[in-house]
């Protein structure tokens, strides 16, 4: 593999890693909200989470360049008042592959947690346990392999994520160049073929990787509960 293919891989499993590791906190709390809350739009919230799924990635990385650039209206601010900046640099390709893989992750995490029994939560907060600490010692382990499930599913949608990247973060080299995108390139250009093929079975060598990872720490997890 050549430098740049190299960097290419390195910058896909940064971003991927970021934009998991980032989204997870907000959509186990998402998660949380929609499986066990009752409130007043939560079918707009529902709705709201799921929309990049059905959207065109086009469409939602446009819409992140609308907000997100340093025109838009929260771009503008975070650049000025922080000095972070996302279009064109590769947190924005982060923020993009987190918003394109959160509704996987959520939808992961919201089954898991509709499947915990409610009356060991209910039971624990008769005997005075905070809600807090039901969710942290009750709901959380038990629902840790959906957890698990959604965090990969949202790693695995982010290295294979191209529209939403390339239309929000464009495709330069070293910066915002993941290995879809450079895939992309090298199909343009003549001769590139064997290179993208190279770089494509790398890209489902660490998809495959990081499932069955899932799955064998899943396992794990289980086997742990029944000797438990």
């Amino acid at each position: 593999m050549t430098p740049e293919e190299w960097t290419a891989v390195r910058l896909s499993l940064l971003i991927a890693t970021t934009a998991t590791l980032f989204s997870l906190p907000v959509g186990i709390a998402i998660a949380w909200l929609l499986a066990r809350g009752q409130f007043w739009g939560k079918s707009v919230l529902d709705t709201l989470v799921h929309l990049p799924l059905i959207m065109p990635p086009v469409v939602t990385g446009y819409l992140l360049l609308l907000s997100f650039g340093r025109r838009g209206p929260i771009g503008s601010f975070l650049a000025e008042e922080f000095g972070i900046v996302f279009s064109f640099r590769w947190t924005g390709a982060a923020l993009a592959c987190a918003v394109m893989g959160f509704p996987l992750m959520v939808r992961a995490i919201r089954l898991s947690i509709e499947a915990v029994d409610q009356r060991l939560e209910a039971a624990a907060g008769t005997l005075g346990a905070h809600p807090l600490w039901v969710f942290a010692t009750i709901t959380l382990p038990l629902c840790l392999p959906g957890i698990i499930a959604g965090a990969i599913l949202a790693f695995a949608k982010s290295m294979g994520e191209f529209g939403a990247t390339i239309t929000f973060v464009s495709n330069i080299p070293g910066e915002t160049q993941t290995l879809p995108s450079l895939i992309y390139a090298l199909t343009q250009v003549p001769g590139g073929d064997a290179a993208a093929m190279r770089l494509t079975l790398v890209s489902i060598a660490i998809s495959m990787l990081a499932l069955l990872g899932s799955e064998l720490l899943a396992k794990r997890i289980g086997a742990r509960r029944r000797i438990a």
